[in-house]
């Protein structure tokens, strides 16, 4: 079994998903100990899905909404945190996806 880490890529995204609400973090703290565990291409819905481009997302849901946490597979068995965000309408913000993006040419040049 390979073992996988998690990541935030810098300390502004470690900064937005300590910014979720409590109950938030600890259903992060459980998703992110699946992935750490069986790797991403063994946990899927309702905990994570692909958004195209390399990027996935880490599904939130609390007392107080949804968020998400968008983030890529890197090299060497590292899944980096790329943006932490609440989520208030169906789509996936187009500004969202924009750092996201942009925190990626950070990661894979």
């Amino acid at each position: 079994m390979m073992i996988w880490t998690v990541a935030a890529l810098n300390e502004s995204v470690a900064a937005e998903i300590a910014a979720l609400a409590p109950d938030m973090q600890a259903r992060y703290g459980r998703i992110a100990d699946l992935l750490i565990k069986y790797g991403p291409q063994e946990v899927g819905m309702p905990y994570v899905r692909p958004l195209g481009g390399k990027l996935w997302e880490i599904r939130l849901r609390g007392r107080t909404g949804i968020a998400r946490i968008i983030y890529v597979a890197a090299s060497r068995q590292r899944l980096i945190l790329l943006h932490a965000f609440i989520k208030k309408s169906q789509e996936t913000p187009a500004r969202a996806l924009a750092i996201a993006r942009s925190r990626l040419r950070e990661v894979l040049p």
